[in-house]
Formats: C-alpha cells, sequence, structure tokens
C-alpha cells in the first residue's frame, strides 16, 4: 500500500475574500444565449459550437452562465469526439481523472458512464472523497434509451439558503466525512448485472480516501454559500452514525425539495456542464434494460473552505492498486494493450 498523490492542498487552498468576487449575476451576454430552464437551476446556452478553440470571451460567458445557473446544457454537438471534449474541457481548467475508475483508451481523460457498467442512480456531487474534488464536470450523451433515463441536477446553494436560522447555524458548524466506500453506481444495480461486479470492487478497493469536508463551503469564486453533502457522506465529525445519518437526511432533504431541481431528457450530442461545488445529480433509472452511454471529463477543483475559515482536510489516503494501465469500455475494465 502507498500514499496516493494528491493535490498540493499548499496550492490549491484558496481562503475566498471580498476581493475575490467579481462575478456580477446582472451580467448581459454578448456572445452566447442563455435561456434558463428554471428560475433556480439550469439554463440551455445556444449560439456556440463547442471546441478546444472557442475564444477567451465565449469561454468567459460559458463560465459565468455556469456560476449563475449551476447546471447549463448544449443541444447538437454531435461533432465533439472525445478528445476533442477533452480539448474543450482544458479550457474550462486542468482535467482530473477518477482516482479508482479507469479512463477509455485512447483518451487522456475521459471516462465511458456505460450503463452495462453500472448506473449511478443516487444523488451525489462527484468525487467529493478527494480533497480537491472537481469544480465541474462535461457529460456529452452518446446513446440515449428510447424512454427515460434523464438526469436531474439539485442546487445545493439555493438549499443552504432556504434553510431556517437554526439549521443554518446548525450547518455552519458541522464538518463531514466523506468516503469512497460508498459507491454510488452500485445502488439499485442487480448483483447480477454484467461487469459490474469487478466495477465495484475496484472502486471500493483501488483507493482508500477519506476527507473530512465542512457541511457548508463558501464557493470561491461567486461568495455564496452552499452545502456539501451527497452519498460519499459517512458521517459528521464528533457524531454517532445514529445522529450522523439523522442529520444527513434532514439536510439531504432541503437540498433535493423540487424547488431546487432541473430535469433534463437526453438527445445523442446533448452536453451538459455542471458546478461541481453548487450542485447534486443522479441519473434516473427507469429503461429497464436499455442501453445508456455517455462520456465524462472532469475539472479540478480547490480546497473547499467552511465558513470559519477552516480547509477541508485528507483524513486518510491509501494506493492499494495503480489503475494507469487499466482502461474501462462498454462497462467492463480491460487492461491496456502494450
Amino acid at each position: 500500500m502507498s500514499q496516493l498523490a494528491i493535490a498540493n492542498t499548499d496550492v490549491h487552498t484558496h481562503i475566498p475574500s471580498h476581493a475575490d468576487h467579481a462575478y456580477n449575476p446582472e451580467y448581459q451576454y454578448q456572445h452566447i444565449q442563455v435561456n434558463p430552464v428554471t428560475v433556480r437551476i439550469g439554463a440551455e446556452i445556444s449560439g456556440v459550437k463547442l471546441a478546444g478553440d472557442l475564444s477567451s470571451d465565449v469561454v468567459s460567458e460559458i463560465q459565468h452562465a455556469l456560476l449563475k445557473h449551476k447546471v447549463i446544457f448544449f443541444r447538437g454537438q454531435q461533432h465533439l469526439t472525445d478528445l476533442e471534449q477533452e480539448a474543450f474541457a482544458s479550457l474550462l481548467g486542468n482535467p482530473l481523472n477518477h482516482p479508482s475508475v479507469p479512463i477509455k483508451d485512447g483518451t487522456a481523460h475521459t471516462l465511458s458512464i456505460d450503463s452495462r457498467g453500472g448506473r449511478a442512480d443516487s444523488w451525489h456531487t462527484d468525487i467529493t472523497f478527494l480533497p480537491n474534488y472537481p469544480k465541474a464536470s462535461i457529460l456529452r450523451n452518446v446513446v440515449t434509451p428510447d424512454v427515460g433515463g434523464d438526469t436531474v441536477w439539485a442546487n445545493t446553494t439555493s438549499a443552504y439558503a432556504g434553510l431556517p436560522p437554526v439549521l443554518k447555524t446548525l450547518a455552519d458548524s458541522l464538518r463531514a466525512v466523506h468516503t469512497n466506500a460508498y459507491d454510488y453506481a452500485d445502488h439499485g444495480v442487480p448483483h447480477h448485472a454484467e461487469n459490474t461486479v469487478e466495477n465495484r470492487k475496484l472502486f471500493r478497493t483501488a483507493v482508500e480516501i477519506e476527507t473530512e469536508h465542512p457541511l457548508v463551503r463558501v464557493h470561491p469564486e461567486t461568495g455564496e454559500k452552499t452545502l456539501v453533502l451527497g452519498h460519499f457522506f459517512k458521517r459528521f465529525s464528533g457524531l454517532n452514525s445514529t445522529d450522523s445519518r439523522y442529520l444527513f437526511e434532514e439536510f439531504q432533504n432541503h437540498i433535493t425539495q423540487w424547488e431546487n431541481i432541473v430535469r433534463w431528457r437526453w438527445a445523442v450530442g446533448d452536453v451538459a456542464i455542471w458546478d461541481n461545488r453548487a450542485t447534486q445529480h443522479r441519473a434516473i433509472n427507469d429503461y429497464g434494460d436499455a442501453l445508456r452511454v455517455a462520456s465524462r471529463v472532469t475539472i479540478e477543483g480547490d480546497i473547499p473552505v467552511g465558513v470559519d475559515g477552516r480547509p477541508s482536510q485528507v483524513i486518510k489516503n491509501v494506493k492499494n492498486q495503480d489503475i494507469s494501465n487499466l482502461r474501462s469500455e462498454e462497462g467492463r475494465i480491460y487492461e491496456k494493450a502494450s
């Protein structure tokens, strides 16, 4: 066993200050069209063909729309390949590979999200067991079921804003441990499903990572307070499992209220980008035995900071298996050909 290399916290810990908050929610877009899907979360962006050579003005407006609407959608991006998706993703930040899920062969950072290998039908924020969990994820639809297979996102910023004052005070004081021991893609999947046993085992055992995050983080770009929870949660620091589970359900229920949610019906070539610091999401497992495939690239985040100025802390960090020579596609894991 060895220590997994995790981002240098001295470099990526960022304590937000008022000077950082140049974000202006009233900004008027000049280069893209932004059409909100709901008032609290979600917008469809048009007038853009995603590529790795977009102008800085367009990229800046895409990033602004992402901060404002938390998840943004692009129709008609069938021209994108995995490598072109990676090139576009690099305009938004540094791609971050998953520590226990192999990438697709022929790519540097792309995960194949394939229903033959599991279904992520549980509310989660991507990879929160890492201290610098992703700031954003870019998902491109490849194969869509004829019926079902939508994804839903919840706004964890509006969820915090809607808490009663007494719960805000409690939330501000809590810290929570997140772990990869919980595999959301195992939730609700039949144990006889093809390829799922090996995938689940690798997810849980290739690394053992636990990180303590503040329940409430200050968003480094907007200054908003947002809840950090979801189903990589293990326990609240200082509380037993019973009390932790009770409080988890209380706060999680506030996050997933219908008013905080947007639902997207996929078409082939659709791209969704979400602010992983201000959302949770889940895939709806309502499409039977049909095939559902997407390609995902995630962007490295910074170390969360709580309202008290304390950053997240790594509690456990063990690497049990090197997955650099493994690849995953069509729901199965295999060794890369030399």
